[in-house]
């Protein structure tokens, strides 16, 4: 878990792991819920997490001028993502989804906003106490990345409901 501490490899696999773990939530949530728009929220979601990794992915291989690739492929292979970019464990955001029963993706909403509301706090806080301040820049970066998934979350409520 972060800790705003890390160099910037370390922070990066570290968000790494974060965004995988949120990848992974959402992409297990959109398979088991069984309204169907509840089920697109949380795979567009899911699909923005990949590009989040992605993105961190091409930050390390640039600070590692491309000596690493194999490394950071294996890491990514062979590492679980305990927690998800909010900071709770991947295991408490499934037991929650059995929680809420998900009927409508007005619950799906709640849970997503939870979750990224939380990631957006994390990353900001992150930013501001990064002792690094390469690490402190991609932490910006990915608060503000957040920030367009509340956005996101925010317009699918207001669009109305057939």
């Amino acid at each position: 878990m972060l800790t705003g501490k890390e160099d910037l490899l370390q922070a990066l696999m570290e968000a790494y792991l974060m965004e995988k773990g949120a990848k992974e939530f959402y992409s297990i949530a959109s398979d088991g819920v069984k309204d169907l728009e509840a089920a697109k929220v949380f795979r567009e979601l899911s699909l923005w997490e990949e590009k989040h990794m992605e993105y961190i992915r091409f930050l390390y291989q640039s600070a590692m001028e491309d000596y690493d690739l194999i490394g950071f492929d294996e890491f990514s292979s062979k590492t679980e993502a305990s927690h998800t970019e909010s900071g709770i464990p991947v295991k408490d955001m499934l037991s929650r989804l059995e929680e809420y029963h998900i009927t409508a993706d007005t619950d799906a909403l709640t849970i997503a906003f939870e979750m990224e509301g939380r990631a957006y706090n994390l990353y900001r806080k992150l930013s501001e106490e990064a002792a690094d301040t390469n690490a402190k820049v991609v932490f910006g970066e990915m608060m503000k990345q957040e920030l367009k998934h509340i956005d996101y979350l925010k317009n699918i409520k207001k669009t109305p409901r057939i």
